[in-house]
Order: structure tokens, then sequence, then C-alpha cells
């Protein structure tokens, strides 16, 4: 009865356009919940490459675990259980499957199949990167091996990266 009221209160011009918003918004509801409840689309199963040598040895040098990170967030790294030598990263509610990498350095890489992000291990740290925009998803992550070794350090003594400690010392002696 009100209903009926008001579509003909609407149709005459005798209420504003805020009165004929509020007879609407029941349908528009009705549509957009049954849309929102549409599963989402999974992703396609990944077919990887086996892994090489060069692969198997940087996944050799992976640390896994768990990591804590600045802003109380969290990673985990673990070995992806479908594809050797492969690596899956948790942050949040994604997981990444990535592909481990030695660097130069001696840095660890681990970088996502899907080319969305990479993860850098060093001795004292990992980060998170977006590589699409190019920006930190998370840094300041620590995982237990990295701590320990970040402790053993604290009390060595610092060493000049470019000399060999064996040179040095043989030629103080002299």
């Amino acid at each position: 009865m009100i209903r009926a009221f008001l579509t003909v209160a609407l149709s005459l011009g005798l209420l504003g356009a805020q009165a004929a918003h509020a007879v609407q918004p029941a349908k528009a509801k009705a549509s957009k919940s049954a849309h929102a409840k549409a599963a989402p689309k999974p992703e396609p199963e990944l077919v990887l490459p086996d892994a090489d040598g060069p692969q198997n040895a940087a996944a050799a040098l992976v640390d896994f675990g768990h990591y804590d990170c600045e802003f109380s967030q969290t990673v985990n790294v673990t070995m992806n259980p479908k594809h050797e030598g492969y690596v899956d990263v948790t942050f949040g509610k994604s997981v990444y499957t990535m592909k481990p990498v030695l660097s130069s350095t001696g840095a660890v890489r681990l970088e996502d199949v899907r080319g969305k992000t990479m993860m850098l291990q060093i001795a004292y740290k990992s980060m998170l990167m977006d590589t699409q925009a190019g920006r930190r998803l998370v840094d300041e992550c620590v995982s237990q091996k990295q701590l320990e070794a970040k402790k053993a350090a604290e009390g060595a003594p610092q060493q000049a990266l470019l000399v060999d400690p064996n040179v040095a010392k043989t030629e103080v002696k002299q």
C-alpha cells in the first residue's frame, strides 16, 4: 500500500528526488549482493619448468621458516609441495610461488614466477618487494637464523670489505 502511494506520488512529482532514491535501493542492493557472492576465479594451475642446477643450488641456501617483520607483519617461506626447487612465500592472504636465484653478491633472490613480487634474503634481514609497482611490501623481516647471525656479528670486530684478512695479517708480521 505504501509502495503504491510512493509510486503514484513520484509519478505526479509530489515527492523529491530523495524519496525516489529511497524506493530504488532494495532492488539495487539485491543485485549487488548477487554479484558480490560470486566465487572468485581460481588462478590457472602453474606449469613450471624443472629446476636446473643453479636453481637447486640457490634453493639449498634459502632460509626457510617464519619471519617477523616491521609493523608486526609476518612472512613464511616454505618449500613448494608440487614443484621441486621452488619456494612458497606467504604474506598476509597471498601465497607467491618463487624461483630461487643466487645473486653475484651472495644474496638469495626469490623471484615470483608470475612476475609480481621478489623476496631478497641477505645475512641479517629480508624484504618482500612488489616488482610491478617498484616498492617494498614489507621490510625488516628477520628469521631466527638471521637474528642469530646478527647477534654473532655484533661481538666480532669490523673488517674492511676489500681487504683479505689473511693478507693483512702477513703484512702486519713483517
